[in-house]
Protein backbone atom coordinates (compact mmCIF):
# COMPACT_ATOMS: atom_id res chain seq x y z
CA UNK A 1 0.00 0.00 0.00
CA UNK A 2 2.89 2.34 0.63
CA UNK A 3 4.38 1.75 -2.80
CA UNK A 4 0.37 3.23 -4.01
CA UNK A 5 0.42 5.99 -1.40
CA UNK A 6 4.08 7.31 -3.15
CA UNK A 7 2.47 6.55 -6.86
CA UNK A 8 -0.68 8.59 -5.85
CA UNK A 9 1.75 11.24 -4.34
CA UNK A 10 3.93 12.21 -7.14
CA UNK A 11 0.75 12.26 -9.57
CA UNK A 12 -1.13 14.91 -7.41
CA UNK A 13 2.51 17.02 -8.00
CA UNK A 14 3.00 16.55 -11.16
CA UNK A 15 -0.76 17.40 -12.04
CA UNK A 16 -0.43 21.15 -9.93
CA UNK A 17 3.02 21.37 -11.64
CA UNK A 18 1.53 20.90 -15.43
CA UNK A 19 -1.43 23.57 -14.38
CA UNK A 20 1.73 26.02 -13.94
CA UNK A 21 3.54 25.47 -17.01
CA UNK A 22 0.43 25.36 -18.85
CA UNK A 23 -0.79 28.48 -17.79
CA UNK A 24 2.58 30.47 -18.92
CA UNK A 25 2.40 28.08 -22.05
CA UNK A 26 3.11 31.55 -23.94
CA UNK A 27 6.26 32.63 -22.17
CA UNK A 28 8.01 29.38 -23.24
CA UNK A 29 6.85 29.85 -27.09
CA UNK A 30 10.31 30.49 -29.54
CA UNK A 31 8.20 29.93 -32.84
CA UNK A 32 7.54 32.56 -35.07
CA UNK A 33 4.51 32.35 -37.40
CA UNK A 34 3.44 35.34 -38.97
CA UNK A 35 -0.31 33.99 -39.72
CA UNK A 36 -0.89 34.20 -36.38
CA UNK A 37 -1.45 37.60 -36.87
CA UNK A 38 -4.78 36.92 -37.70
CA UNK A 39 -8.64 35.29 -36.60
CA UNK A 40 -7.72 33.96 -33.02
CA UNK A 41 -4.22 32.88 -33.90
CA UNK A 42 -2.88 29.37 -34.67
CA UNK A 43 -5.09 26.95 -33.95
CA UNK A 44 -3.80 24.23 -31.34
CA UNK A 45 -4.13 20.41 -32.18
CA UNK A 46 -7.48 19.32 -30.15
CA UNK A 47 -6.80 15.84 -29.70
CA UNK A 48 -4.59 13.93 -27.18
CA UNK A 49 -1.25 12.10 -28.09
CA UNK A 50 -3.46 8.81 -29.07
CA UNK A 51 -5.76 10.46 -31.74
CA UNK A 52 -3.11 12.49 -33.01
CA UNK A 53 -1.15 9.08 -34.00
CA UNK A 54 -4.07 8.30 -36.70
CA UNK A 55 -5.05 11.88 -37.98
CA UNK A 56 -6.39 13.09 -34.96
CA UNK A 57 -10.05 11.07 -35.31
CA UNK A 58 -11.67 10.96 -32.33
CA UNK A 59 -15.50 11.74 -32.28
CA UNK A 60 -16.19 7.71 -32.63
CA UNK A 61 -13.02 6.89 -30.57
CA UNK A 62 -12.92 5.03 -27.22
CA UNK A 63 -10.24 3.30 -26.08
CA UNK A 64 -10.37 0.16 -23.92
CA UNK A 65 -7.65 -1.09 -21.22
CA UNK A 66 -6.94 -4.73 -19.76
CA UNK A 67 -10.10 -4.16 -17.40
CA UNK A 68 -12.60 -2.33 -20.15
CA UNK A 69 -12.20 0.53 -19.34
CA UNK A 70 -10.09 3.94 -21.09
CA UNK A 71 -6.32 4.71 -20.80
CA UNK A 72 -6.51 7.65 -21.58
CA UNK A 73 -9.05 10.28 -22.01
CA UNK A 74 -10.78 11.68 -25.06
CA UNK A 75 -11.15 15.21 -24.09
CA UNK A 76 -12.85 15.91 -28.23
CA UNK A 77 -15.95 14.57 -27.28
CA UNK A 78 -17.29 13.92 -23.39
CA UNK A 79 -19.78 11.44 -24.26
CA UNK A 80 -16.66 8.71 -23.90
CA UNK A 81 -16.36 9.89 -20.74
CA UNK A 82 -19.14 7.72 -19.72
CA UNK A 83 -16.94 4.39 -20.69
CA UNK A 84 -15.14 4.86 -17.74
CA UNK A 85 -15.95 2.51 -14.32
CA UNK A 86 -15.36 1.47 -11.34
CA UNK A 87 -14.08 -2.61 -11.27
CA UNK A 88 -13.61 -4.86 -7.84
CA UNK A 89 -9.78 -4.03 -8.06
CA UNK A 90 -9.64 -0.77 -10.26
CA UNK A 91 -10.33 2.41 -10.35
CA UNK A 92 -10.09 4.11 -13.25
CA UNK A 93 -8.66 7.58 -12.41
CA UNK A 94 -6.87 8.94 -15.10
CA UNK A 95 -4.39 11.45 -15.48
CA UNK A 96 -3.10 12.72 -18.53
CA UNK A 97 -0.55 15.05 -19.71
CA UNK A 98 0.70 15.94 -23.43
CA UNK A 99 3.37 17.93 -24.31
CA UNK A 100 4.82 18.87 -28.28
CA UNK A 101 7.30 20.44 -30.13
CA UNK A 102 6.70 21.68 -33.04
CA UNK A 103 8.82 23.09 -36.30
CA UNK A 104 7.79 25.46 -39.12
CA UNK A 105 9.88 26.26 -42.12
CA UNK A 106 8.09 29.27 -43.87
CA UNK A 107 9.06 28.99 -47.71
CA UNK A 108 8.76 31.89 -50.13
CA UNK A 109 7.51 30.24 -53.45
CA UNK A 110 8.61 33.34 -55.63
CA UNK A 111 11.85 33.34 -53.86
CA UNK A 112 14.82 31.47 -52.40
CA UNK A 113 13.94 32.90 -48.88
CA UNK A 114 12.68 30.52 -46.10
CA UNK A 115 12.50 30.99 -41.97
CA UNK A 116 12.74 28.12 -39.43
CA UNK A 117 11.44 28.34 -36.03
CA UNK A 118 10.90 25.76 -33.13
CA UNK A 119 8.24 25.47 -30.32
CA UNK A 120 8.02 23.30 -26.96
CA UNK A 121 4.68 23.91 -25.15
CA UNK A 122 2.31 21.78 -23.07
CA UNK A 123 -0.39 20.42 -24.97
CA UNK A 124 -2.64 19.62 -22.35
CA UNK A 125 -3.36 18.53 -18.66
CA UNK A 126 -6.79 16.24 -18.42
CA UNK A 127 -8.14 14.06 -15.23
CA UNK A 128 -10.75 12.16 -15.34
CA UNK A 129 -12.72 9.47 -12.94
CA UNK A 130 -15.94 7.16 -12.50
CA UNK A 131 -18.54 8.62 -10.26
CA UNK A 132 -21.27 5.98 -10.78
CA UNK A 133 -22.06 3.61 -7.88
CA UNK A 134 -21.92 -0.01 -8.26
CA UNK A 135 -26.00 0.31 -8.21
CA UNK A 136 -25.61 2.16 -11.00
CA UNK A 137 -23.52 -0.13 -13.02
CA UNK A 138 -25.33 -3.17 -12.12
CA UNK A 139 -28.49 -1.79 -13.89
CA UNK A 140 -26.18 -0.94 -17.28
CA UNK A 141 -25.43 2.63 -15.88
CA UNK A 142 -21.84 4.07 -16.01
CA UNK A 143 -20.63 7.66 -15.14
CA UNK A 144 -17.69 9.41 -15.70
CA UNK A 145 -16.47 13.08 -14.92
CA UNK A 146 -13.26 14.84 -16.43
CA UNK A 147 -11.75 18.73 -15.70
CA UNK A 148 -8.98 19.88 -18.01
CA UNK A 149 -6.70 22.68 -19.23
CA UNK A 150 -5.55 23.23 -22.77
CA UNK A 151 -4.36 25.55 -25.05
CA UNK A 152 -6.77 26.79 -27.79
CA UNK A 153 -4.35 28.94 -30.24
CA UNK A 154 -1.19 30.76 -30.37
CA UNK A 155 -0.08 34.33 -31.45
CA UNK A 156 3.61 34.51 -31.55
CA UNK A 157 5.37 36.39 -34.20
CA UNK A 158 7.97 39.01 -34.89
CA UNK A 159 9.10 40.25 -38.45
CA UNK A 160 11.20 43.07 -39.67
CA UNK A 161 10.65 44.55 -43.33
CA UNK A 162 13.32 47.10 -44.51
CA UNK A 163 12.48 49.35 -47.40
CA UNK A 164 14.42 51.86 -49.58
CA UNK A 165 11.86 55.24 -50.00
CA UNK A 166 12.78 57.23 -52.97
CA UNK A 167 13.82 60.53 -52.44
CA UNK A 168 13.43 59.98 -48.29
CA UNK A 169 15.11 57.30 -46.66
CA UNK A 170 15.29 53.39 -45.87
CA UNK A 171 12.41 52.82 -43.46
CA UNK A 172 12.31 49.63 -41.20
CA UNK A 173 8.68 48.07 -39.74
CA UNK A 174 8.34 45.79 -37.27
CA UNK A 175 5.69 43.53 -36.57
CA UNK A 176 5.48 41.69 -33.81
CA UNK A 177 2.69 39.85 -31.62
CA UNK A 178 2.34 37.37 -28.54
CA UNK A 179 -0.87 35.96 -26.63
CA UNK A 180 -3.27 33.00 -27.60
CA UNK A 181 -6.25 31.41 -25.76
CA UNK A 182 -6.77 28.95 -23.44
CA UNK A 183 -9.64 26.81 -21.82
CA UNK A 184 -10.23 24.63 -18.46
CA UNK A 185 -13.53 23.08 -18.89
CA UNK A 186 -15.44 20.59 -16.53
CA UNK A 187 -16.97 17.51 -18.49
CA UNK A 188 -19.46 14.87 -18.01
CA UNK A 189 -20.41 11.93 -20.11
CA UNK A 190 -23.34 9.17 -19.29
CA UNK A 191 -23.89 5.72 -21.20
CA UNK A 192 -26.36 3.20 -20.76
CA UNK A 193 -26.03 -0.34 -21.84
CA UNK A 194 -28.75 -1.89 -23.77
CA UNK A 195 -30.10 -5.61 -22.83
CA UNK A 196 -30.28 -8.55 -24.70
CA UNK A 197 -27.31 -10.55 -26.20
CA UNK A 198 -25.65 -7.43 -28.17
CA UNK A 199 -25.86 -5.02 -25.45
CA UNK A 200 -25.68 -1.93 -27.50
CA UNK A 201 -24.55 1.42 -25.64
CA UNK A 202 -25.39 4.70 -25.77
CA UNK A 203 -23.63 8.01 -24.20
CA UNK A 204 -24.21 11.12 -24.01
CA UNK A 205 -22.02 13.75 -22.52
CA UNK A 206 -21.68 17.54 -22.52
CA UNK A 207 -18.38 19.87 -21.46
CA UNK A 208 -18.61 23.78 -20.17
CA UNK A 209 -15.48 25.41 -20.01
CA UNK A 210 -14.16 29.43 -19.86
CA UNK A 211 -11.84 30.64 -22.26
CA UNK A 212 -9.81 33.08 -21.81
CA UNK A 213 -6.09 34.70 -23.27
CA UNK A 214 -4.88 37.75 -24.60
CA UNK A 215 -3.88 39.00 -27.71
CA UNK A 216 -0.97 41.51 -28.16
CA UNK A 217 -0.16 42.69 -31.50
CA UNK A 218 2.61 45.97 -32.22
CA UNK A 219 4.06 47.67 -35.62
CA UNK A 220 7.13 49.54 -35.02
CA UNK A 221 8.19 52.25 -37.74
CA UNK A 222 12.11 54.28 -37.83
CA UNK A 223 13.69 55.81 -40.53
CA UNK A 224 17.28 54.36 -40.85
CA UNK A 225 20.22 57.09 -40.96
CA UNK A 226 23.38 57.89 -40.05
CA UNK A 227 23.03 61.50 -39.98
CA UNK A 228 19.68 62.85 -39.00
CA UNK A 229 17.95 61.76 -35.97
CA UNK A 230 13.65 60.58 -36.25
CA UNK A 231 11.71 59.48 -33.66
CA UNK A 232 10.47 56.22 -33.70
CA UNK A 233 6.78 55.44 -34.07
CA UNK A 234 4.91 52.66 -32.41
CA UNK A 235 1.01 51.35 -32.58
CA UNK A 236 0.35 49.03 -30.21
CA UNK A 237 -3.01 47.20 -29.21
CA UNK A 238 -3.96 44.63 -25.99
CA UNK A 239 -6.97 42.67 -26.46
CA UNK A 240 -8.14 40.86 -23.25
CA UNK A 241 -10.63 38.50 -23.15
CA UNK A 242 -12.90 35.58 -21.75
CA UNK A 243 -16.16 33.68 -22.33
CA UNK A 244 -17.77 30.69 -21.33
CA UNK A 245 -17.57 27.57 -24.26
CA UNK A 246 -20.46 24.33 -24.34
CA UNK A 247 -19.47 21.50 -26.40
CA UNK A 248 -21.64 18.91 -26.70
CA UNK A 249 -21.52 14.98 -28.09
CA UNK A 250 -22.46 11.38 -28.56
CA UNK A 251 -21.53 8.21 -29.00
CA UNK A 252 -23.50 4.77 -29.80
CA UNK A 253 -21.63 1.67 -29.98
CA UNK A 254 -23.01 -0.85 -32.14
CA UNK A 255 -22.16 -4.85 -31.19
CA UNK A 256 -22.15 -6.85 -34.40
CA UNK A 257 -22.92 -10.54 -34.52
CA UNK A 258 -20.04 -11.25 -35.55
CA UNK A 259 -18.06 -10.19 -32.53
CA UNK A 260 -16.31 -7.09 -34.23
CA UNK A 261 -18.08 -3.19 -32.86
CA UNK A 262 -18.93 -0.18 -34.55
CA UNK A 263 -18.96 3.13 -32.95
CA UNK A 264 -20.96 5.99 -34.52
CA UNK A 265 -20.32 9.67 -32.79
CA UNK A 266 -21.38 13.55 -33.04
CA UNK A 267 -20.12 16.44 -31.73
CA UNK A 268 -21.84 19.81 -31.64
CA UNK A 269 -19.40 23.15 -29.93
CA UNK A 270 -21.65 26.19 -29.75
CA UNK A 271 -20.67 29.57 -30.70
CA UNK A 272 -18.42 31.28 -28.26
CA UNK A 273 -19.00 34.86 -27.39
CA UNK A 274 -16.26 36.18 -25.70
CA UNK A 275 -16.09 39.24 -23.63
CA UNK A 276 -13.25 41.73 -24.62
CA UNK A 277 -11.84 44.92 -23.58
CA UNK A 278 -8.55 46.49 -25.96
CA UNK A 279 -5.90 48.99 -25.24
CA UNK A 280 -4.63 51.15 -27.79
CA UNK A 281 -1.02 53.04 -27.60
CA UNK A 282 0.21 55.45 -30.31
CA UNK A 283 3.49 57.35 -29.86
CA UNK A 284 6.79 57.69 -30.11
CA UNK A 285 9.38 55.59 -28.40
CA UNK A 286 12.84 54.79 -27.30
CA UNK A 287 14.79 52.35 -25.36
CA UNK A 288 16.21 52.07 -22.20
CA UNK A 289 19.74 51.17 -20.94
CA UNK A 290 18.00 47.07 -20.87
CA UNK A 291 17.03 47.48 -24.61
CA UNK A 292 13.38 47.94 -23.45
CA UNK A 293 11.36 50.40 -25.64
CA UNK A 294 9.13 52.82 -23.68
CA UNK A 295 6.50 55.47 -25.39
CA UNK A 296 8.02 59.21 -25.10
CA UNK A 297 5.08 60.47 -26.19
CA UNK A 298 1.68 59.67 -26.71
CA UNK A 299 -0.33 61.01 -30.07
CA UNK A 300 -3.40 58.49 -29.72
CA UNK A 301 -4.64 56.45 -27.53
CA UNK A 302 -7.62 54.67 -25.49
CA UNK A 303 -8.50 52.21 -22.99
CA UNK A 304 -10.53 49.20 -21.92
CA UNK A 305 -13.09 49.79 -25.20
CA UNK A 306 -15.76 47.07 -24.58
CA UNK A 307 -16.32 44.76 -27.65
CA UNK A 308 -17.11 41.13 -28.27
CA UNK A 309 -14.96 37.88 -30.26
CA UNK A 310 -17.41 35.33 -31.38
CA UNK A 311 -16.14 32.24 -31.88
CA UNK A 312 -18.34 30.11 -34.48
CA UNK A 313 -19.93 27.28 -33.68
CA UNK A 314 -18.49 23.31 -34.78
CA UNK A 315 -20.22 20.36 -35.51
CA UNK A 316 -19.33 16.70 -36.94
CA UNK A 317 -19.42 13.38 -37.06
CA UNK A 318 -16.93 10.26 -37.03
CA UNK A 319 -17.52 5.91 -37.44
CA UNK A 320 -14.98 3.49 -35.93
CA UNK A 321 -14.93 -0.29 -36.31
CA UNK A 322 -12.75 -2.85 -33.59
CA UNK A 323 -12.38 -5.78 -34.53
CA UNK A 324 -13.42 -8.56 -31.99
CA UNK A 325 -9.83 -9.95 -31.28
CA UNK A 326 -9.02 -6.22 -29.91
CA UNK A 327 -6.12 -6.18 -32.74
CA UNK A 328 -7.59 -3.35 -35.00
CA UNK A 329 -9.47 -0.01 -34.67
CA UNK A 330 -10.40 2.30 -37.82
CA UNK A 331 -12.14 5.44 -37.69
CA UNK A 332 -12.90 8.44 -39.72
CA UNK A 333 -13.94 11.94 -39.10
CA UNK A 334 -15.50 14.96 -40.46
CA UNK A 335 -16.19 18.43 -38.92
CA UNK A 336 -17.18 21.57 -40.28
CA UNK A 337 -16.84 25.33 -38.85
CA UNK A 338 -17.90 28.75 -40.40
CA UNK A 339 -15.26 31.09 -39.86
CA UNK A 340 -16.30 33.45 -42.89
CA UNK A 341 -19.95 33.97 -41.45
CA UNK A 342 -19.79 33.72 -37.68
CA UNK A 343 -16.21 34.71 -36.59
CA UNK A 344 -15.98 38.46 -35.38
CA UNK A 345 -13.22 39.81 -33.77
CA UNK A 346 -14.73 43.79 -32.47
CA UNK A 347 -17.29 43.97 -35.40
CA UNK A 348 -14.27 42.77 -37.99
CA UNK A 349 -14.47 39.11 -40.00
CA UNK A 350 -10.54 39.90 -40.87
CA UNK A 351 -8.94 37.13 -42.93
CA UNK A 352 -10.85 34.08 -42.15
CA UNK A 353 -12.40 31.29 -44.19
CA UNK A 354 -15.26 28.74 -43.21
CA UNK A 355 -12.97 25.35 -43.27
CA UNK A 356 -13.99 20.97 -42.86
CA UNK A 357 -11.19 18.83 -41.90
CA UNK A 358 -11.36 15.02 -42.82
CA UNK A 359 -9.27 13.02 -40.22
CA UNK A 360 -8.87 8.78 -41.00
CA UNK A 361 -6.48 6.98 -39.05
CA UNK A 362 -5.82 3.43 -37.83
CA UNK A 363 -4.40 1.25 -34.75
CA UNK A 364 -3.05 -2.06 -34.74
CA UNK A 365 -2.65 -4.11 -31.14
CA UNK A 366 -0.35 -7.00 -31.56
CA UNK A 367 -1.41 -9.23 -28.77
CA UNK A 368 -4.01 -12.23 -29.18
CA UNK A 369 -5.37 -14.69 -26.95
CA UNK A 370 -2.30 -17.59 -28.09
CA UNK A 371 0.32 -14.73 -27.69
CA UNK A 372 3.46 -15.03 -26.37
CA UNK A 373 2.61 -12.74 -22.80
CA UNK A 374 6.20 -12.19 -21.79
CA UNK A 375 7.51 -10.34 -24.68
CA UNK A 376 7.34 -6.38 -24.77
CA UNK A 377 6.42 -5.49 -27.81
CA UNK A 378 3.51 -7.36 -27.89
CA UNK A 379 1.72 -4.35 -25.54
CA UNK A 380 2.81 -1.67 -28.12
CA UNK A 381 0.36 -0.60 -29.58
CA UNK A 382 0.84 0.72 -33.42
CA UNK A 383 -0.95 3.76 -34.97
CA UNK A 384 -1.00 5.96 -38.70
CA UNK A 385 -3.27 8.16 -40.14
CA UNK A 386 -3.64 11.77 -42.03
CA UNK A 387 -5.78 15.06 -42.24
CA UNK A 388 -6.92 17.42 -45.18
CA UNK A 389 -8.55 20.07 -45.53
CA UNK A 390 -8.97 23.82 -46.14
CA UNK A 391 -7.10 25.94 -43.56
CA UNK A 392 -8.91 28.40 -41.54
CA UNK A 393 -7.14 31.43 -42.53
CA UNK A 394 -7.14 33.29 -45.44
CA UNK A 395 -4.57 35.70 -47.09
CA UNK A 396 -4.19 36.05 -50.72
CA UNK A 397 -5.67 32.71 -51.24
CA UNK A 398 -7.13 29.63 -49.04
CA UNK A 399 -4.31 26.93 -48.65
CA UNK A 400 -5.15 23.46 -47.59
CA UNK A 401 -3.84 22.37 -44.39
CA UNK A 402 -3.09 18.41 -44.12
CA UNK A 403 -0.38 16.35 -42.70
CA UNK A 404 0.57 12.34 -42.43
CA UNK A 405 0.96 10.57 -38.55
CA UNK A 406 2.13 8.27 -36.82
CA UNK A 407 2.76 7.03 -33.28
CA UNK A 408 2.83 4.69 -30.63
CA UNK A 409 1.79 3.66 -27.03
CA UNK A 410 4.41 2.15 -25.05
CA UNK A 411 3.04 0.66 -21.51
CA UNK A 412 5.28 1.59 -18.30
CA UNK A 413 3.83 -0.59 -16.29
CA UNK A 414 3.67 -4.85 -16.02
CA UNK A 415 0.71 -6.49 -16.63
CA UNK A 416 0.90 -8.25 -12.98
CA UNK A 417 1.90 -4.90 -11.51
CA UNK A 418 -1.53 -3.27 -13.04
CA UNK A 419 -3.52 -6.62 -12.24
CA UNK A 420 -2.24 -6.61 -8.35
CA UNK A 421 -2.12 -2.79 -7.82
CA UNK A 422 -4.51 -1.33 -10.39
CA UNK A 423 -2.65 1.33 -11.49
CA UNK A 424 -0.08 1.68 -14.71
CA UNK A 425 2.07 4.18 -16.66
CA UNK A 426 1.75 4.53 -19.99
CA UNK A 427 4.08 6.85 -22.85
CA UNK A 428 2.04 8.19 -25.83
CA UNK A 429 4.27 8.98 -28.99
CA UNK A 430 3.03 10.70 -32.09
CA UNK A 431 4.58 13.02 -35.29
CA UNK A 432 2.83 15.39 -37.55
CA UNK A 433 4.34 15.77 -41.03
CA UNK A 434 2.48 18.20 -43.16
CA UNK A 435 1.93 22.04 -44.50
CA UNK A 436 -0.16 24.68 -45.28
CA UNK A 437 0.09 25.22 -49.04
CA UNK A 438 1.94 23.50 -51.75
CA UNK A 439 5.31 24.92 -53.26
CA UNK A 440 2.81 25.91 -56.08
CA UNK A 441 1.02 28.36 -54.00
CA UNK A 442 1.34 31.97 -54.67
CA UNK A 443 3.91 34.12 -51.68
CA UNK A 444 4.79 31.08 -49.36
CA UNK A 445 4.04 27.62 -47.78
CA UNK A 446 4.58 26.43 -44.69
CA UNK A 447 5.68 23.24 -43.36
CA UNK A 448 5.00 21.77 -40.06
CA UNK A 449 6.76 18.81 -37.88
CA UNK A 450 5.39 18.34 -34.93
CA UNK A 451 6.20 15.89 -32.19
CA UNK A 452 4.17 14.90 -29.47
CA UNK A 453 4.95 12.86 -26.30
CA UNK A 454 2.19 12.35 -23.95
CA UNK A 455 1.99 10.02 -20.61
CA UNK A 456 -1.39 8.43 -19.41
CA UNK A 457 -1.28 7.32 -15.65
CA UNK A 458 -3.92 5.55 -13.77
CA UNK A 459 -4.19 5.97 -9.53
CA UNK A 460 -7.05 4.80 -7.20
CA UNK A 461 -7.66 8.55 -6.46
CA UNK A 462 -11.01 9.30 -4.66
CA UNK A 463 -10.82 5.78 -3.35
CA UNK A 464 -11.91 4.79 0.06
CA UNK A 465 -8.74 2.72 1.67
CA UNK A 466 -9.35 -0.65 3.56
CA UNK A 467 -6.47 -0.01 5.30
CA UNK A 468 -3.56 1.97 4.97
Amino acid sequence: MRSVNLTTNKLKGLFLLSIVFLLNNNSFAQDNSPLSRFGIGDLSPAQNMVNRGMGGFSIAYSDYGLFGSPFNINFSNPASLGNLTNTKNFSNTIFDLGAEIDSRTLKSTTTTEKYKSNNTTVSYMQVAFPVSSSKMEKRGTSWGVGFGLRPVSKVNYKIQEDKRKTGVDSISTVYEGSGGLNQISLSTGIKKTGKGSHKNELSVGVALGYTFGTKDYATSTYFINDSVFYYKGKTATTTTMGGISINTGLQYLLNATDGNTWRFGAIFNLQENLNAKQTQVCGTFGFNGYGEDYYLDTINSYQDSIGKVIIPSTIGFGMSFHSKNNQWLVGADFEKTNWSKSFRFYDKKENVNSNWTLRMGAEYYPIKSNTIKNKYFNYVKYRAGFYFGPDYLKLDEVRNNYAFTGGASFPLSTPRSIQSRGEYVTLNTSVEIGARGTPSSSSFHEGIFRLNIGISMNARWFQKRAFD
